[in-house]
């Protein structure tokens, strides 16, 4: 089938009547902009770890290869890349640092790139608009003024997850239903946070709505019947432009609908829960 678009919005399947309950959504790159640029300080960080060791490949095809490992875990906690990158130390001949190492400089590293963002959010220096995605709040009181529930998931460790919500004003949304990394990152999966969720509420898959930018979410709530809008920002340079790169991997993780952004808001809240 086609796609069919709806201005700014990709239908690929509509809504076919459905009326969701509850809406999960990612958070960094779907909602959040403070950490525009991740995987430009992830995927230098593994390529010069990787870089002294017999990799056999050459420049390019090392950053490629890495590029792809980062795309492959995007959306699932950050100790899952870290623990692909020992993986990866060890298949070319190095002695891999325990993940948790690896994920301390990673964080170490970003926390300094986006330092000047967190402290200008902090001071009033920045408002929090523009570090949201366009229309995002007018999104979610669209949402919650329609009686849907909501709750965010993040692969971000659920203390910064927090923090962050609060700072851009959006965590009144979800209430108690914020989850971010924890030590036991098996358990604080998406794919977890899901079933948890369900179980919780005690909703069919069908009435769950999910809003991400990453595989992981679109296929877990696919994987239990849910709808999926895929959010493919493109988040430097935004302006309703889509990523072609995040396109493709949403609709190869089953996303029903694509979208830049939340500039159409009321369009979009019309089709996914009806007049």
């Amino acid at each position: 089938m086609n796609p069919e678009p709806t201005g700014a919005i990709e239908l690929i399947r509509p809504p076919s009547g459905r009326r969701p309950r509850l809406a999960l959504f990612d958070f960094d790159g779907t909602l959040s902009l403070i950490r525009e640029g991740w995987p430009d300080v992830m995927i230098p960080m593994m390529v010069e770890i990787l870089s002294p060791l017999k990799t056999g490949l050459a420049a390019e095809q090392l950053r490629k290869t890495v590029a792809e490992d980062v795309a492959q875990s995007t959306g699932q906690v950050t100790l899952i890349q870290m623990i692909r990158l020992a993986e990866r130390v060890a298949e070319f001949g190095g002695a891999p640092l325990d993940p948790r190492q690896y994920k301390a400089e990673y964080d170490r590293r970003l926390r300094a790139h986006i330092a000047g963002r967190r402290n200008g959010l902090a001071s009033g220096a920045i408002a929090p608009d523009a570090m949201l995605l366009t229309g995002a709040q007018p999104m979610l009181e669209a949402l919650a003024s329609r009686g849907v529930a909501m709750a965010l998931a993040s692969g971000t460790d659920d203390p910064d997850v927090r923090e962050e919500a609060e700072v851009l004003g959006v965590a009144r949304f979800f209430g108690p239903r914020i989850y971010g990394a924890k030590d036991d990152y098996a358990a604080s999966g998406k794919k977890r946070v899901v079933e948890r969720l369900l179980a919780a509420s005690g909703i069919a898959g069908r009435d769950l709505l999910v809003f991400g930018d990453g595989f992981v979410e679109i296929e877990c709530v696919k994987t239990v019947g849910g709808y999926a809008v895929g959010v493919a920002s493109d988040e430097a340079a935004g302006g309703g432009r889509i990523n072609a790169w995040k396109r493709e991997r949403l609709l190869g993780a089953g996303a029903d609908m694509i979208v830049p952004d939340f500039a159409g808001h009321a369009r979009l809240a019309q089709l996914l829960l009806g007049p």
